[in-house]
């Protein structure tokens, strides 16, 4: 795969999993979850700006310009304090809706991430090394949506972290 297409790729897969955290936002009933779908929407539309420039400096140029990007993903922290909000205010009902929201979501970021990871992989230089970072943001979101699913559904999972053991109860 050249760079120009593996830059058009990403920028499809980065608009697919913005759109559907947009969609998400709108559909979720909770303020805090809208909240949290949006902030992840706003950072997939700035990595779709940025694959964007890459791209044109890359058609005028032939060459790749590989600057800093930046992630708004909250801290550990604040995810888990904006997820128990979510808990305490959602019925159980709201809480199907928003966990099959968020497994769409996990499904998506994971496709995403192992796109990044081939191009990690199959790239060299300034390409591997932008794809690097893009794959470094995803695994965040990865965690991130995971965390919020994990929270969600008791799973007894934080975090990647067992917390109890079903059986022991």
């Amino acid at each position: 795969m050249t760079l120009a297409e593996a830059l058009k790729t990403a920028i499809e897969y980065e608009i697919r999993v913005r759109d559907l955290y947009r969609e998400s936002a709108e559909k979720t009933s909770d303020p805090v979850g809208r909240r949290i779908f949006q902030t992840l929407g706003n950072d997939e539309q700035l990595h779709v700006d940025y694959l964007k420039s890459r791209l044109e400096i890359w058609q005028e140029t032939g060459k790749l310009k590989v600057e800093k990007l930046e992630s708004v993903i909250p801290s550990r922290a604040t995810l888990t304090r904006e997820v128990g909000k979510i808990e305490e205010r959602m019925s159980r009902d709201n809480r199907k809706d928003e966990k099959q929201m968020l497994s769409k979501a996990l499904k998506v970021e994971v496709e995403t991430s192992n796109f990044y990871q081939k191009m990690v992989d199959e790239m060299s230089g300034e390409g591997r090394q932008m794809f690097a970072r893009f794959l470094e943001i995803e695994d965040a979101h990865i965690n991130a949506v995971q965390a919020e699913l994990d929270y969600i559904s008791k799973t007894g999972y934080w975090f990647d972290f067992k917390e109890f053991d079903m059986e022991d109860f």
